[in-house]
């Protein structure tokens, strides 16, 4: 299997607001860049919605390093929230249905096709390709205004 690395961010202009998503995937030395953006969301939806883009992206199974700034997302894969929810019909500890369910399942459904783990990364440091995907989350938002 081809091993990829691929960052993530997402971003919104207020909390709900407009909201964009932006990734880098390395393979090799080869670079690919993804945006894009949406209405009315909130910025963990965006956050998923960039890794599901960088999964989505890829064209076969890959072993994938997936770096992003987002705990939220980080910490359910690897502290085993997803594991839980899956077990628990998708309620959380609060017992009520996880948020932003439908972005779940289809990021779990990607993590079954790729071996992926999952890195945290310490947002808007000095991680070049993590600044590079928020620089794209944020220039599709403004894209998104113009419109």
């Amino acid at each position: 299997m081809k091993k990829v690395t691929i960052y993530t961010d997402g971003a919104c202009s207020g909390n709900p607001g407009n909201g964009g998503w932006g990734v880098c995937l390395i393979y090799k030395s080869q670079e690919k860049k993804l945006s894009g953006a949406q209405k009315e969301t909130t910025n963990n939806r965006m956050e998923l919605q960039a890794a599901i883009e960088g999964l989505s992206a890829l064209k076969e199974p890959c072993i994938v390093d997936l770096y992003s700034d987002s705990a939220y997302m980080v910490n359910a894969f690897n502290e085993g929230w997803v594991e839980n929810w899956k077990a628990n019909g998708f309620v959380g500890s609060d017992k009520k249905e996880v948020k932003n369910l439908d972005l779940w399942k289809s990021l779990i459904d990607l993590c079954s096709v790729h071996k992926v783990t999952f890195i945290k990364v310490k947002g808007h440091a000095d991680n070049k390709y993590n600044n590079e995907c928020d620089k794209l989350a944020v220039n599709a938002i403004k894209t998104l205004e113009k419109q």
